[in-house]
């Protein structure tokens, strides 16, 4: 009787523990199978009460605000490109000639560029030629139909140029790269980083007060003179409409 009963709680035993085994095995051949998906949504379920916690919803609101910040400024920038472009485009009466640009060599990038227009446009040599954002250039020669344009970054170019808040006048030259080097004519000069820097509001070559650049760099102590580094408004690197300024808009 007692053996009876032994050999019935032991088969018992080894099959309940049949069981427990079977459905472990089961379980984690299931993990396997869906690579945890169901183990993962079980969790989920136990932990959607408590999440998200304090820390975790600041996070989600920063970085929702971040992102509405970030996307905001991209609307913003290409709002005011696409407003520039098509301003260029619209300017084209008897004093603003525009003009795309059609050619650029990887040689000279940062010393000419050319355009669709030429002397049967109006175009003459020494003509200003200006981009979204400010200054970019003056004419070099012309054809019938195109012309080619010095950039402000061509190394050796030199143009006036104009502090308005200091009442300082330099000379501007272009260094290959979208920064050139503005050359104070005297010692005491007072410009500052983030001053804009312009065409003078006396010149007679240039239009007065056209945009160049702001300054991003000064060196006070240097010799002969002090100089700074300009940082140009307009891109020449990136320019493909421009506007050919003739000489009785700004005489």
């Amino acid at each position: 009787m007692i053996k009876a009963r032994g050999k019935l709680g032991l088969h018992l035993f080894f099959k309940s523990r049949f069981w427990v085994i079977f459905l472990l095995g089961s379980f984690l051949l299931g993990v396997r199978w869906t690579k945890g998906a169901g183990y993962l949504d079980f969790y989920s379920i136990l932990l959607k009460p408590i999440l998200p916690g304090t820390a975790q919803k600041e996070w989600i609101q920063e970085g929702e605000n971040t992102e509405q910040i970030i996307r905001l400024k991209l609307l913003e920038d290409d709002n005011v490109r696409l407003r520039k472009a098509l301003a260029l485009q619209e300017f084209n009466n008897d004093q603003r000639i525009s003009a795309a640009v059609i050619s650029r060599s990887s040689r000279s990038w940062w010393q000419q560029l050319e355009i669709n227009k030429g002397s049967k446009d109006g175009i003459l040599k020494g003509q200003t030629v200006i981009g979204p954002g400010g200054l970019i250039g003056l004419i070099d020669s012309t054809t019938p139909l195109t012309a080619r344009v010095r950039l402000l970054t061509d190394p050796g170019h030199q143009v006036g140029a104009w502090i308005n808040r200091s009442k300082h006048h330099g000379i501007l030259i272009g260094m290959g790269t979208n920064r050139p080097k503005l050359i104070f004519l005297n010692k005491n000069n007072l410009a500052q980083v983030g001053d804009t820097v312009t065409t003078s509001p006396a010149s007679t070559l240039l239009p007065p007060n056209l945009i160049i650049g702001v300054i991003q760099f000064v060196d006070k102590k240097a010799l002969p003179a002090p100089y700074a580094i300009v940082q140009l408004t307009a891109s020449p690197e990136a320019i493909d409409w421009v506007q050919v300024l003739k000489k009785n808009d700004y005489k």
